[in-house]
């Protein structure tokens, strides 16, 4: 006997809800799915402890959420939807959240504050970079360098992410960005020396 598609077994296990066939068939799913969450979550995290973390919250949505998979798409296209937005936003969380706010942390910040000079002229060269961004790439080109060199995404996650469909994925739009910002900064030198 042919195994059951994953849609069959969700439809299953919405006609089955509450038995013990149902939690058989949740299991199922799990049983396909678990591994390729993990290895997506990991490759978004570099952590193993939190891939494995993040894949069960993942499944613990999907279960929360199944009754709004409308098999307009497969199964595991609406699994991996989740686990992309899920990961996304953990990292997101996780890059806004302090480490450390202890006291040698905070008397170690003070000391290396940097005084009003210097904060102008690094707010000035921020300022500036973003200016050369957003004059000199595409929406995408931005998108990809953001997301590779701020948030430290790989770029093989920075491509699914994104769902780049070209054939070197976000690598493409990493050279294409440096060889544009390369040229902005060369004609930009001349300018603010004169």
């Amino acid at each position: 006997m042919e195994p059951l598609s994953d849609e069959d077994l969700v439809a299953r296990y919405r006609a089955n809800a509450g038995s013990r066939e149902a939690d058989s068939l949740w299991n199922e799913l799990f049983q396909r799915h678990y591994a390729r969450v993990a290895l997506w979550c990991l490759r978004l995290t570099g952590d193993r402890e939190s891939a494995a973390d993040l894949a069960q919250e993942v499944f613990l949505k999907a279960f929360r959420y199944l009754d709004s998979y409308r098999g307009e798409s497969k199964f595991s296209t609406w699994l991996y939807s989740i686990t992309r937005n899920h990961c996304f936003n953990e990292v997101k969380a996780r890059a806004s959240k302090p480490e450390d706010t202890g006291e040698a942390m905070l008397a170690e910040l003070a000391d290396s504050a940097p005084d009003a000079h210097t904060h102008l002229e690094r707010q000035d060269a921020a300022q500036l970079v973003r200016d050369l961004v957003r004059d000199s790439l595409s929406e995408t080109e931005a998108r990809v360098m953001t997301l590779h060199y701020a948030e430290e995404l790989p770029l093989d996650a920075v491509t699914r992410l994104l769902k780049l469909d070209n054939a070197s994925g976000a690598k493409a739009y990493i050279v294409s960005a440096k060889r544009k910002l390369a040229r902005a900064v060369a004609r930009w030198k001349p300018a603010a020396r004169g």
